[in-house]
């Protein structure tokens, strides 16, 4: 059972280089379930579900996000709600 789930907002260069497939790929690296979504003020933010650690590992993972993404900021607080199955892109 996951010990902690966490709400990320990522800014800064994020839309259209990728960053959502490439966090789906690194959340199922580091066994992380939840979801990442496009936000419409051009940020990106993430529900991520998992072991303390791992959410750790994942959130440095977004600090720097892939190759052609510019993070500026990342902002985490702890959520509460029911933890997915999986690791899905929302549109």
């Amino acid at each position: 059972m996951p010990e902690k789930c966490v709400g990320i907002s990522i800014r800064g260069r994020v839309q259209g280089v990728g960053f959502r497939y490439q966090t789906q790929n690194a959340a199922r690296k580091f066994g992380i379930k939840g979801f990442v979504k496009n936000m419409p003020d051009g940020s990106v933010y993430a529900e991520a579900c998992g072991e303390e650690r791992n959410i750790e590992l994942f959130v440095d993972w977004c600090r720097k996000g892939p190759m052609l993404a510019r993070v500026t900021s990342v902002n985490v607080q702890e959520v509460s709600g029911s933890v997915p199955d999986d690791f899905d892109i929302r549109f």
